[in-house]
């Protein structure tokens, strides 16, 4: 196999690893939503991974849950049945969350075997699965948090474990992006026009203003994120349904009724959700913006710019209706699922604009 295509078996191979992060990530936001994520009061990496074979087995795991404070507190009526309902969840999204292990580590011993990892390539990709070992750490951290007096996960534990899960998914994309489309060597050709000997005929680079402007919007929709799992965390979401105003105030009276100061920007409803809003107004006036600009200089990554474009439409509608609708299951788990498309078609138009 040559050269080309030994760097393309790598990156789908990064890319299938995107995907299940993804799988995953929705899995988790409907296990969050339908409060399953504290059924499971034990980490057990390899035990747990066998789902309970037996009725003896699942009246074992009910006693455990029976002893935990979100049965004694709000589930004190819950049934087998509806144990077993958020049982299976929480259990999916573990599951899923175990198989990337396996779906990275194995193909990438295969890889480093057979000479297609090398050097500081290996290096870097191991340091994803790493990152996806901490993540995954994190994320009983954050159930840890749960298993108190007051039956509620952290939600900086929570923004911690979305937040890792978008790092992963960025680095192994960008990593993929790299491998299947590596950087144009610059053509030492003359120029048609001017016949200059060293100069070329393709367009001029993509301006230093447009990229530093992705730059920015990465990390704007990375820190987009994270303020969507403070609103997911302290169900701000449920307050404060309409839109565009809150509750008749663009500026909600009580933003800074908490004190000190600081602390309304973690746990005030009021201040979560407005600061989650005004993020995505920034991003309603830059993102047309970065792209007008990749498609007036970088004609080659002009596919990116039009999703990229299109499908913020998509995710601030998913955000709206979920506001008014007052948070259902299948549509706020869309809107967190569409962050993260979102995240990847700007990470796309980033690396496209470079290659270009």
């Amino acid at each position: 196999m040559n050269t080309n295509n030994q760097q393309r078996a790598v990156a789908w191979w990064l890319f299938a690893c995107c995907a299940m992060v993804f799988l995953t990530m929705v899995v988790g936001g409907v296990t969050r939503l339908t409060h399953s994520g504290l059924s499971i009061v034990e980490w057990k990496p390899l035990i747990g991974a066998l789902p309970p074979l037996s009725h003896a087995d699942w009246l074992e795991l009910f006693a455990k849950y029976q002893q935990t404070p979100e049965f004694i507190k709000r589930n004190h009526d819950m049934t087998l049945d509806g144990f077993q309902f958020i049982f299976w969840w929480e259990w999916a999204h573990r599951l899923l969350g175990r198989s990337i292990g396996v779906v990275f580590f194995l193909p990438y011993v295969w890889f480093l075997v057979r000479g297609r990892l090398r050097g500081a390539l290996a290096a870097k990709v191991f340091g994803f699965f790493i990152l996806g070992g901490l993540q995954g750490a994190m994320g009983w951290y954050m159930v840890k948090s749960g298993l108190v007096d007051d039956p509620r996960v952290s939600q900086y534990r929570l923004a911690a474990h979305l937040g890792l899960a978008f790092l992963l998914f960025g680095l192994m994309g960008w990593t993929g992006l790299g491998m299947l489309q590596p950087r144009k060597a610059t053509a030492a050709v003359a120029c048609p026009r001017s016949g200059i000997p060293g100069t070329q005929s393709e367009p001029a680079p993509t301006s230093s203003l447009t990229m530093r402007l992705g730059n920015w919007l990465v990390v704007l929709v990375f820190i987009m994120v994270l303020s969507g799992a403070l609103v997911a965390g302290i169900h701000a979401g449920l307050a404060y349904n309409t839109f565009p105003l809150m509750n008749g105030d663009f500026v909600p009276p009580e933003i800074f009724m908490i004190e000190p100061l600081w602390l309304n920007f973690f746990t005030n409803m009021a201040t979560v959700q407005f600061d989650h809003r005004m993020i995505a107004w920034a991003l309603m006036g830059l993102v047309p913006w970065f792209c007008w600009r990749i498609w007036t200089e970088t004609p080659g990554a002009r596919p990116a710019a039009v999703l990229l474009t299109l499908w913020l439409a998509v995710q601030v509608g998913l955000g709206i209706a979920t506001l008014l609708l007052q948070v259902p299951v299948a549509l706020a788990a869309s809107h967190q699922a569409g962050a993260m498309v979102l995240f990847g078609l700007l990470i796309w138009a980033n690396h496209a604009i470079r290659r270009a």
